[in-house]
C-alpha cells in the first residue's frame, strides 16, 4: 500500500515563497494536488525544535491537525564549519524580520572574518516531514556540502544560495538553473528519500 496515493490532496506547510515554489516544482511530477498552509490561512507556529526535523515535525503535524489533510514540511538552513554549525536551525532568523538574506549572506561573512578563519566549508541540511491528521511523521532528510564564496554570485534560488557552491559545481546555487539545483541540493536529496518511501 502506498504511502501517500498519487492525487492525494496534501498541504505544502510552508509561508516561504521560494521554498514554496521548490517544493511544489518536485512534487508536480509525482502528482500529488498541492495546497500551500498560506493560500489556506493556516498559522505558522513557532520552530522551538532544537534539530531541522524536529522543526519540520512541528510545521508538518501543525497543517495535518488544523486542514485535516496530510501535510508536508521543510526545515532547511546552512551550517557553516567555521561558525561551529551556525546558522544552523536560526538560518531564517538571520535575515531578520524582513526576511533580507542579503542581510543575512554579509552577516555570515562578516561573522567568519571577525574570527579571521580560512576554513569556508558548509553544507545545507534538509528535513522533510510528511505528516498525517492522527499525528502519523516521516521524516527524510537529506544534505548537500560545499564551499562559501563572497561576494555573493547569481540572483536565482533563495536564502543562502548565492553564496554556496557545492562541491564539484563552478556556479553557485544562485547561478544555476533551477533545474539543475533540483538534480542535486539538498532539498532533492530529502525528496528522492522521500520518492523511495512512496514506491
Amino acid at each position: 500500500m502506498s504511502l501517500l496515493p498519487k492525487g492525494t490532496r496534501l498541504v505544502v506547510a510552508t509561508h516561504n515563497p521560494g521554498k514554496l515554489t521548490e517544493i511544489n516544482d518536485l512534487l508536480r511530477p509525482l502528482g500529488f494536488d498541492a495546497v500551500s498552509a498560506a493560500s489556506l490561512g493556516l498559522a505558522e507556529p513557532d520552530e522551538t525544535g532544537d534539530s531541522f526535523a524536529a522543526n519540520a515535525i512541528l510545521k508538518a503535524q501543525a497543517s495535518a491537525m488544523a486542514s485535516g489533510l496530510p501535510a508536508l514540511s521543510d526545515d532547511s538552513g546552512l551550517c557553516v564549519d567555521g561558525l561551529d554549525g551556525a546558522p544552523g536551525i536560526y538560518s531564517a532568523r538571520w535575515a531578520g524580520p524582513s526576511k533580507d538574506f542579503s542581510q543575512a549572506m554579509q552577516l555570515v561573512e562578516s561573522e567568519l572574518q571577525k574570527i579571521r578563519t580560512s576554513n569556508r566549508r558548509a553544507h545545507f541540511i534538509c528535513a522533510l516531514c510528511l505528516a498525517f491528521p492522527d499525528g502519523t511523521t516521516h521524516v527524510f532528510e537529506g544534505r548537500v556540502d560545499g564551499t562559501l564564496v563572497w561576494p555573493p554570485r547569481g540572483t536565482r534560488g533563495f536564502g543562502y544560495d548565492a553564496m554556496f557552491l557545492a562541491d564539484g559545481e563552478s556556479l553557485t546555487f544562485g547561478q544555476m538553473e533551477p533545474s539543475e539545483k533540483h538534480a542535486m541540493s539538498h532539498r532533492a536529496r530529502a525528496f528522492q528519500l522521500f520518492l523511495d518511501a512512496l514506491t
